[in-house]
């Protein structure tokens, strides 16, 4: 994108009234800070898969790496980024760790992104 490919006022002027509306809204800087590094956890595509592989059941590190054809060491480093963005949450059952997604706040996100690269297909998987 070039200089010419934006469009800008052909005059300076502030609208103060929205300015200072916008600054009273403004979330504090650390809130911010927070809600771009949640939406990086999005910006790796293994990651991805991960959360929609687990939209419909609960699986284990071995069931996920054998979806995504991964080893067991590679999926259980990305759950690990998951689970501090508390976009996945785990529970033990005797030897077997079962990963699923924290909540779903997780799957609204998800098909929100979608709708939006998608423009408002009916099917969000296409």
């Amino acid at each position: 994108m070039n200089k010419k490919d934006i469009d800008t006022c052909d005059t300076y002027c502030i609208h103060d009234d929205r300015v200072d509306e916008v600054r009273n809204k403004m979330p504090q800087e650390e809130k911010l800070y927070d809600l771009a590094e949640f939406f990086k956890v999005f910006g790796d595509s293994t990651r991805v898969k991960i959360l929609y592989t687990l939209f419909n059941h609960e699986m284990c590190v071995c069931d996920i790496a054998a979806v995504l054809c991964m080893s067991q060491s590679a999926v259980s480093h990305q759950l690990r980024s998951l689970k501090n963005a508390r976009l996945v949450k785990s529970r033990r059952d005797g030897k077997v760790v079962y990963y699923s997604l924290d909540d779903e706040h997780v799957k609204t996100i998800f098909e929100q992104g979608f709708d939006h690269i998608n423009h408002g297909m009916t099917d969000w998987r296409k």
